[in-house]
């Protein structure tokens, strides 16, 4: 259960900001692309079932469509001639969005340092939380997803149309 934000409390009524209140409902029904190529989606399959349950957090329906996705979670190698498909994956999610690279290789590459190997997502996309590991606990992916239920939970309504994040998508070339 979510805690109620800050606000003003009395006798039959209870006032917020209307910002706190989508943070506490965006946090809580993140729903996830699981973009997993290697041994990192294994792990994340654990996280899918009722020893790890990831559903206590809100993210229980895995949606394989971008168009009704806000967290993309890439998880493994990402060779070179994958990253138009994530690009364009991550593009066709709407605002709010938020990434979690999940292992080594999507973090960095991993141990695959060679020519066809994207050496971390980052380069294409935006990221907002990494899960270190190779293959990562799912332990681990759990913290993670916690990192971005705080990230949504605290994040402006308006930060996605501020000039730091045109700039920022802007670096990736992405419209």
């Amino acid at each position: 259960m979510a805690e109620a934000p800050d606000g003003l409390e009395g006798a039959g009524f209870f006032a917020t900001s209307l910002e706190k209140v989508v943070g506490i409902a965006r946090a809580n029904s993140l729903w996830p692309l699981p973009f997993a190529t290697s041994c990192c989606g294994i792990e994340f399959m654990a996280t899918m079932g009722s020893r790890y349950d990831i559903s206590r957090f809100g993210s229980e329906r895995p949606s394989f469509s971008p168009r009704q996705a806000d967290l993309l979670m890439v998880m493994g190698t990402i060779a070179k001639k994958m990253a138009p498909i994530v690009k364009q994956v991550y593009e066709q999610m709407a605002e709010p969005r938020w990434v979690l690279a999940m292992g080594a290789c999507a973090s960095s590459g991993g141990i695959f340092d060679t020519y066809s190997v994207l050496q971390g997502i980052d380069r294409i996309i935006p990221v907002d939380v990494y899960v270190p590991g190779c293959p990562p606990r799912p332990e681990q992916v759990l913290d993670g997803l916690m990192r971005v239920q705080d990230l949504a939970k605290n994040e402006s309504i308006r930060r996605r149309n501020s000039p730091e994040y045109q700039a920022l998508l802007a670096s990736y070339n992405i419209k």
